[in-house]
């Protein structure tokens, strides 16, 4: 209901064919050979087959490798579900299966698959040295915390907002006289004193604020429908309740949580916010200066340039 009443692909063959080129297989067995034995894991789990077979495996730190084309912020949440992580081992066998084959087949002497393996080795590695690099470049949070305040103070107006609140509400589901006599009947026992975060984990359609005890944080106008809207801004005291509210979703009892006046965010609020924003910044900073200082030992041959255009402008 949070987001109701506010108004994955899989790893290419190039890439994989990559990981088994004969160039990269031989230079694994030679820095093998002339290592000493290997030291145990410091993370047995992701080094461990997950699937297996034919000569060929997927390791959990494969499925790391893979999982970096998820977005981060849902990333964790499909890694700790096993039917995810082995349908995602799965993929990566066939590919590398696939990826196999087409070594054996020579597929990788072909110019183009050549160059495609040595782009996409080029961008793992590349990225890996780019990470070290933001590691070395990332302020401490006690440092970038002191940029923040700073930031905070210098801009003021940027942290300005427009009155808000915070509700949370039960939405009892459906358009019929059964579900609006099940809201009058959920309001009668809240001002009853029934626990209102409990009822909303028991009976609110929307299971997603439901979860929370039917929070939804605070927003300002203009981001909830119109009738939940006009009724929260009506609220005036913590805890108070409003009456049955339909809208297009069906029927919401809602209550004030805290009603927030037109003023500046407190610096508490987007520290948080602010410390990532300088560490990025910072990070970002020190890539472009690193890409600029290797971008300039660059030659151009700009009659390459002009043929290679030229012969993809001819091309149907």
């Amino acid at each position: 209901m949070t987001v109701s009443i506010q108004r994955m692909s899989a790893v290419s063959l190039v890439l994989a064919v990559s990981l088994l080129g004969s160039g990269v297989q031989a230079a694994d067995k030679s820095a093998k050979a002339a290592q000493p034995a290997a030291q145990p894991s410091a993370e047995p789990a992701a080094s461990a087959a997950l699937v297996e077979g034919k000569g060929l495996a997927i390791t959990g730190f494969d499925i790391q490798a893979d999982a970096q084309r998820i977005p981060p912020e849902v990333r964790n949440s499909i890694l700790v579900r096993p039917t995810n992580v082995q349908r995602m081992a799965s993929d990566l066998f066939v590919f590398r299966s696939m990826a196999q084959m087409a070594h054996e087949q020579g597929l990788d002497r072909d110019p183009k698959v050549k160059a495609a393996m040595q782009v996409a080795r080029d961008r793992a590695l590349a990225e890996a040295w780019m990470a070290a690099l933001d590691e070395k470049n990332r302020p401490d949070v006690a440092s970038a915390e002191k940029q923040a305040r700073s930031l905070y103070l210098a801009k003021p107006e940027r942290f300005k907002v427009d009155e808000s609140v915070h509700v949370r509400h039960i939405l009892i589901g459906g358009k019929d006289a059964d579900a609006r006599a099940a809201a009058d009947k959920l309001l009668e026992e809240l001002k009853g004193g029934a626990d209102f975060a409990a009822l909303a984990k028991e009976r609110s359609s929307d299971k997603g604020s439901g979860a929370r005890g039917g929070d939804l944080g605070f927003f300002e106008r203009g981001r909830m429908v119109p009738e939940f809207e006009k009724a929260a801004f009506a609220l005036k005291q913590p805890g108070e309740l409003s009456g049955v509210v339909e809208s297009q979703f069906g029927f919401h009892v809602i209550q004030l949580v805290e009603l927030r006046p037109a003023g500046t965010k407190p610096f508490e609020e987007v520290r948080d916010e602010l410390v990532k924003e300088i560490q990025a910044s910072a990070t970002q900073n020190a890539r472009s200066v690193a890409a600029e200082k290797i971008r300039k030992d660059a030659k151009t041959n700009d009659a390459a340039v002009e043929a290679f255009v030229s012969g993809n402008t001819s091309k149907p």
